[in-house]
Parts: C-alpha cells; structure tokens; sequence
C-alpha cells in the first residue's frame, strides 16, 4: 500500500509502476476519483456534526432532527466509498527500483550471478521420478491416491534427506543471527492481506470449510486460510506494533508446512515433486529503517544466505533480477535463484528474495520511532531460506551415479546417515 497523498501528488510515476506490473492502470484513476468522493463526504458529515452538536446546545429539537436525517442519508454513502476506497488502495502497486528491469514474464529476468560446475554425465541421466522409483525414494502413485493430483510420499533416504535439508538450513538461519519462530499456519484474512497475498494470489491460497470453534463453543465468523508461506504470519507477530530505531533491524524465521492450491499455474510441472500443494520451507523476514539503500542492503545479504546454502550442498545456481511483470505488485526489488535440475537441461526457481519497503507495513501498521520522535513504517523483505522437496530434485539428480545410486552432500550426510543412497 502506498500513501494516499503520494499517489495523488505522482499519478503518473504510479500508472507507470501498474503498467510495467501488467496492473490496470485505470484503477488510480478510479481511486482518486473515489477518494475524493470519500473526502467531500467526510469533510461535510463532520460539518453536520459540529452543526448538530451546537443545535442540541441551542435546543434546537427541528435543526437537530434535520441535521440527523441528512447524517442517516450520507454516512451509508461514506461507508460506501470508504470500503470501496480501501480496496483500490490495496491494489496499488509498489515502485519497482530504478535498476529492475522492465519485461513480462521470467523469460525478460536478467541473469546477474551464477556459482558451480554444471555436472556433465558419461552416462543417461535419470530425472528425479525415476531416480526416486528406483531407489523407492518417491510414490507418486500412492500420494496421488490419497491427496489428489500432486499428491506424493517421500520414503526411507528421501524423507530423512527432507528434514537434514530444512534443519540445515534452520541452523544456518539461527548462526545468521535471526530469532526462530514456529509460527500459526492457520490465519485469519487480515495477516493475508497484511502480507499482500490478498487480494492478489487469492486463487493460490486455500479457505479452511469447517469453521473453527471459539471458547464459547460458538462457530467462528472470521474465515481462516491455510498459509503458503511463513511470511504473513511472521508479519502480522508485529501487527499495530511501533517498535524504536534501536529494536531495528528486527530479524526472524519460521520453519512451517505451506499449502498452496497452484490454481494460477494450471498445466505447469504437472509431473513430480516440482511444483505440488504441500511442502515446508523456512522463511526469513527482516524488518529495517525506512531507507531505500538500507533495505536493498538487506536484500544482498538475504540472498547470499540462500547462495551460502547451495553452496555448501554443492549446487550450481543461478541469481537473477525478476523483472517487473514477474515480481509480484508489492515487490520494489527482486531476486530468484534458480538451481541446475538436470532433467530440465536448465534451472528451476528454489529460493525468492524480495524489498516491499514499506508497502506491507503500512497495511499492518507496523511502525518505528526515527531519531526526530516520528513515526515511520519500517521496510519489511522476506527470502526462502530453503523449500523442500522441491530442491530434493536438484539434490538427487546431481549428484546420480552410473551405479545406480545417489552421493549425499557432505555436509548432510551425518544428518541423513548415510554418504549414499544405494540401490
């Protein structure tokens, strides 16, 4: 959410951000047209108000009873443009940087880092599916059987490689100087909001049916969802919060099992543990001062955490800038890393990094005390530390042998157990 005046005073600089996004650019126009509406309707109810109030001074009973039904007909209207105000004002987008590039789809993101030896195989490599058939690491079939399309088990090495990942990866995160969380992954609409997912991405996030119950015994009236990340409910920990410069930066990280319904990708990676409806990640989000060059500071540093990572798994990757039309509406600033999958003769997306600056605080009220007593909304970014099964894909299929089986990274190995997965 950007700052109403902000955008009245830079329409233009604003319908350029929403047309490089492929947002609407009308929308500002109907919201200032609508925030105007809303700012007569405010500025004249208050005035009956005040008029109302020195008529029951006066005892003026027919002003008064004039006055009331004037109010009975225009605070419906107020109501009526407030709420319609708030949501356009939800879907404004953010600025991209200056240095983000402008393009469509992840085919127009620029390539800015690359690390590892692409492996090259004397022998036919195995994609994951069949490497995890094999080696009775993955059931598709089964998992399709009990969850539905995209459904799946991760058996014997391949689950004790699941959890080594993640644990890794929480140990990295800990060392790093963030504070861990377990946080709720059931939320309510306003964490989902908060964070941006709503009204955008609403399709990708499942409604829990079965309504809770409150301590009454009473059905809950609030709907809940099921998180995709950790992100929004690390977020909404510091809802309605002004921290004081000196908390800053706040660093945390949860460790949680996501649920994403995938319908925006309809037909994509329909095969394997790529893209499926549940898997567990670990999140990092950082909440800084409000200063462009700060926040972007924290983004490098966000990233070479993940880089750090592969690294030690010994992964070749890539870093790149996502461009406009692929960032998302909040996103100033973006990077994906992408890890070498031999099956795709290519890269496949495993970690995301991203500067919303002060777009998600504002719609939290997530502020802070600068050194003038004023309060400012922080600068908030999040990056996945690590997702898996996904980069199990990468794992596996690097390092298979012409034997058959499978080298755990070194790292790993006394976390799984094993150095290799034998046939």
């Amino acid at each position: 959410m950007l700052d109403i005046n902000f955008i009245r005073d830079n329409q233009e600089l604003v319908k350029k951000a929403a047309r490089d996004k492929q947002i609407d650019e009308g929308l500002i126009d109907r919201l200032i047209l609508v925030d105007n509406r809303r700012r007569e309707l405010v500025k004249t109810i208050d005035e009956l108000r005040a008029q109302r109030n020195e008529a029951a001074k006066e005892r003026d009973i027919t002003q008064g009873k004039e006055i009331k039904l004037k109010l009975q007909e225009l605070e419906p209207q107020l109501k009526k443009a407030a709420d319609e105000y708030q949501q356009l004002m939800l879907q404004v987008p953010n600025l991209p940087s200056s240095d983000t590039p402008v393009g469509r789809t992840d085919e127009d993101n620029q390539e800015v880092e690359a690390w590892g030896k692409i492996p090259k195989f004397d022998f036919p490599v195995q994609d994951h599916i069949a490497l995890g058939k094999k080696l009775d690491l993955i059931d598709l079939e089964k998992g399709v059987r009990t969850a539905g399309f995209r459904g799946y088990y991760l058996k014997k090495a391949a689950a004790k490689l699941h959890f080594a990942v993640l644990f890794y990866a929480w140990q990295k995160i800990i060392e790093a100087g963030f504070t861990p969380m377990v946080p709720p992954t059931i939320l309510k609409e306003f964490a989902l909001t908060g964070s941006g997912h709503f009204p955008f991405g609403r399709e990708d996030v499942y409604q829990i049916a079965n309504p809770s119950r409150l301590a009454s015994g009473e059905e809950a009236r609030e709907s809940e969802y099921l998180a995709g990340t950790a992100e929004p409910s690390l977020l909404a920990y510091f809802t309605n919060t002004t921290l004081r410069k000196k908390d800053l930066p706040v660093m945390v990280a949860g460790w949680t099992p996501c649920y994403r319904s995938e319908a925006g990708s309809y037909g994509k990676d329909t095969q394997g543990i790529y893209r499926i409806h549940e898997f567990a990640k670990v999140e990092q989000v950082v909440l800084c001062q409000a200063d462009n060059q700060v926040s972007d500071q924290w983004l490098e540093k966000m990233k070479d955490i993940s880089a750090g990572i592969l690294q030690d798994f010994g992964l070749p990757y890539r870093v790149v800038k996502v461009c406009t039309g692929d960032m998302g509406a909040g996103k100033r600033k973006m990077y994906d890393i992408e890890t070498w999958m031999p099956s795709r003769s290519g890269y496949g997306e495993t970690h995301s990094d991203s500067n919303l600056t002060d777009w998600q605080s504002r719609r939290l009220n997530i502020r802070y005390l600068n050194q003038k007593g004023e309060k400012v909304f922080v600068h908030a970014l999040n990056n996945t530390v690590l997702a898996s099964p996904r980069i199990l894909i990468a794992i596996l299929e690097n390092n298979q042998q012409r034997d058959g089986s499978i080298l755990i990274p070194k790292v790993l190995q006394d976390l799984v157990g094993i150095d290799k997965i034998t046939p």
